[in-house]
């Protein structure tokens, strides 16, 4: 059996309104957010950018 790869795991889109962000992927995931002082807050995490 031959293993199949992908050149990237998803394909989606953001929009950004103001301090909130919204994210849409192929797969029908979704994902929401508001950046604080350039800090990303999402479900409970804390993203920083590096």
């Amino acid at each position: 059996m031959r293993s199949q790869t992908r050149e990237r795991a998803y394909e989606g889109r953001y929009e950004v309104t103001g301090t909130h962000i919204e994210y849409w992927d192929d797969t029908g995931f979704t994902a929401d957010g508001e950046f604080i002082d350039d800090v990303l807050h999402h479900a409970g995490m804390i993203l920083y950018r590096q």
